[in-house]
């Protein structure tokens, strides 16, 4: 026994819980010993929109978790429906048998999902969704006989996951480059459609939205026969919220036909209501040929995510001989397919979706407001998914780095004033889908007063 830790039963104040989490506890994407009042929070509790932490300040969760609490906190039937299934079978082999729940959840979004995505392969979370994605997309086209079809199309900006087929796919090679080269051999990347800073310099809809026509460029330089996927979100929630032109979607789902690449449409972030549809592709009445899903799915309540597939994807694979190559042992777990279910009982019920459109529209217009502060550079948003840029100057659109001091003053404001969200160069506002519109009030409020009292401190005002 390690004689430097103290028994669970001695963490009985706050001090000794701060002191416990300092020395033994790795928080995600931070140093050792990043624990410390005034900069990360224990929290305790939560309820619909708002979380309270261990001193008994409350916040409003302006990012529901990290992009997911969609139904919001404390929803007492869906821990209801994870113990009742955890009483009954807790576990089972996902290679030698399934359960109940999970035979039910594959059921339920097939008649959810768009297009005919009909298919579930189950695993724990968006990173592990989308590297099973990319195997699938490999082998599918070893099955068939385009052996040379390896490499996978993404966009600068977008993230994927962290496991290290995602992390590869991800936009975002100067955050891993210096410590995880080489990255997954044959993972290409082009510009996103951002139009708030093109990357072509160009202007919409003078471009013609040339972004998505640059994907077949990359293509046929590449030669479609080596081109296995394409991927990417339906709208780039860490990219930057960064809406496309009406006519992206279409004209991509047209381009991987075209050259006989399967279409992978990342709705990790975006499923599930987020947007104000069901899944975001609908906007644009687009299905990809596989549709990996998450965060959403439980809104957070367990760890489950999943791979949807057309029926001609998953039949690659029928036949012994042609097995996925490839298991996770927590897929389909019974307790987690159990919180899914209930958790598409409550946005069904409550009308989530519809509700999520409404507000979003709301939380949209009111944030218009801020377009009057002189930091402020573009607001956009889809649902309640939306960003604040944030720029130095917004004739050049000088940009602020996510390390500048002035953001996490920021951060540091809106958390003291009760707001919970990131701030990088961007405020990304993603509240649960029940949010209420004096919530929303509260939120832009909080915002407005912080960006008046940063602007003042930088000498704008």
């Amino acid at each position: 026994m390690n004689q430097q830790a103290p028994p669970s039963a001695a963490l009985s104040t706050p001090e000794a819980l701060w002191q416990a989490g300092h020395d033994h506890l790795w928080l995600h994407a931070s140093p050792w010993r990043a624990l410390a009042p005034g900069h990360k929070r224990i929290l305790v509790s939560g309820r619909g929109c708002t979380v309270r932490d261990l001193e008994g300040k409350e916040y409003l969760d302006g990012l529901a978790g990290l992009w997911l609490v969609n139904v919001g906190h404390g929803r007492e039937e869906i821990a209801a429906a994870m113990a009742r299934q955890a009483a009954t079978l807790a576990y089972a082999s996902a290679t030698q048998a399934t359960t109940l729940p999970a035979i039910q959840l594959a059921t339920r979004l097939a008649a959810l999902a768009p297009g005919d995505l009909s298919v579930a392969f189950f695993c724990s979370g968006g990173s592990e969704a989308v590297e099973s994605a990319l195997k699938i997309a490999r082998q599918y086209h070893y099955l068939r006989g385009e052996r040379k079809r390896y490499k996978f199309i993404a966009r600068r900006g977008s993230y994927h996951g962290a496991t290290y087929g995602a992390m590869s796919v991800s936009g975002t090679r100067q955050l891993t480059e210096p410590y995880f080269s080489p990255l997954l051999p044959g993972t290409l990347h082009v510009a996103p459609p951002y139009c708030y800073r093109c990357d072509y310099r160009y202007t919409y809809p003078e471009c013609d939205v040339y972004c998505a026509d640059a994907i077949a460029q990359l293509i046929e330089f590449e030669g479609p026969e080596t081109v296995a996927a394409v991927i990417a979100e339906p709208v780039s929630a860490s990219g930057g919220v960064a809406v496309p032109p009406p006519e992206y979607w279409p004209r991509l789902r047209e381009i991987c036909d075209r050259y006989g690449v399967l279409l992978i449409v990342d709705e990790v972030i975006t499923g599930f209501g987020r947007t104000g549809k069901l899944f975001a592709s609908e906007h644009w009445n687009v299905a990809g040929d596989l549709m990996t899903v998450a965060k959403g799915l439980s809104s957070g309540y367990a760890p489950i995510g999943a791979v949807l597939c057309r029926p001609q994807v998953a039949e690659a694979f029928t036949g012994a001989e042609r097995k996925l190559s490839h298991l996770l042992t927590f897929g389909g777990h019974p307790v987690a397919c159990a919180a899914a279910l209930a958790n598409l009982d409550i946005l069904e019920r409550e009308n989530l979706v519809a509700h999520a459109a409404a507000m979003g529209a709301y939380l949209l217009e009111q944030l218009q407001s801020l377009r009057a502060h002189p930091l402020v550079g573009d607001v956009r948003g889809l649902g309640l998914l939306a960003a604040v840029e944030l720029v130095r100057d917004r004739k050049t659109k000088e940009k602020f780095s996510p390390e500048d001091e002035a953001m996490q003053r920021l951060a540091q404001r809106l958390a003291e004033k009760g707001l919970l969200t990131r701030v990088t160069s961007m405020v990304f506002l993603a509240p649960p889908l029940c949010i209420t519109r004096p919530e929303v009030d509260r939120l832009v409020a909080i915002l407005d007063s912080a960006l008046h009292e940063l602007e003042q401190d930088l000498g704008y005002c």
